[in-house]
């Protein structure tokens, strides 16, 4: 079973250091889901053929409300879903409740990030399309969830109950073997592809491909 594979590329480039970092990851695997900024969803879409996720969005409806990122922006911009949740953005269980109704309103598909097994089993209440779980701890490090927590993976395969990703210091194709095969669906990365000399070559390198 192939590994879905999650690329966040966070804020560390702008403008066409966005589009040329997109068009490298899509040389190399078209079936990759990047989380861009909203700023840069319409840009990507129009340059590449990835599935193209925004990295956060608002619950509030069109209108007064000044500041928000709305789900039909994003949605009319090309956005194929959402990111909710990151460690980096993390929101209160009742704001997300609210935000998935939204984005399913507009037909957003919608990935969730839980920094534990605990959030994961009430996230996943929500019935979210994708479920990652990143230890915070171990998030933009060097040790990945792979090697350093490996027990982790297999007690949420044995207690979720449900398809998930794992992230936080992935880096190489072992760490993806691992996870697959102690039972996750997929994984979530970032600073080792965004933040490579050559990305295209790191993501090779990651998913095994000569």
């Amino acid at each position: 079973m192939k590994a879905i594979v999650v690329i966040n590329l966070k804020t560390y480039k702008q403008g066409r250091d966005v589009i040329r970092l997109a068009k490298a990851i899509e040389r190399v695997d078209r079936g990759v889901i990047i989380g861009v900024q909203a700023s840069d969803i319409y840009e990507v879409h129009r340059a590449s053929k990835l599935k193209v996720f925004a990295q956060h969005v608002d619950y509030q409806e069109l209108g007064r409300n000044t500041g928000y990122i709305m789900p039909e922006a994003v949605k009319r911009d090309g956005a194929k879903g959402v990111f909710l949740n990151h460690s980096e953005h993390q929101l209160s269980f009742r704001i997300i409740k609210k935000t998935v109704k939204r984005c399913r309103e507009v037909g957003l598909k919608v990935l969730i990030f839980a920094k534990s097994l605990k959030d994961a089993k009430k996230l996943k209440k929500l019935k979210p399309d994708y479920l990652a779980i990143e230890p915070p701890e171990l998030v933009a490090g060097n040790k990945s969830v792979s090697t350093e927590k490996p027990e982790l993976i297999e007690k949420i395969a044995k207690k979720l109950k449900r398809p998930f990703l794992v992230g936080a210091g992935v880096k190489t194709n072992d760490d993806i073997k691992i996870a697959m095969k102690l039972g996750a669906r997929g994984i979530a990365v970032s600073s080792a592809i965004t933040k490579a000399k050559n990305p295209g070559f790191a993501l090779k390198k990651l998913l095994g491909k000569k």
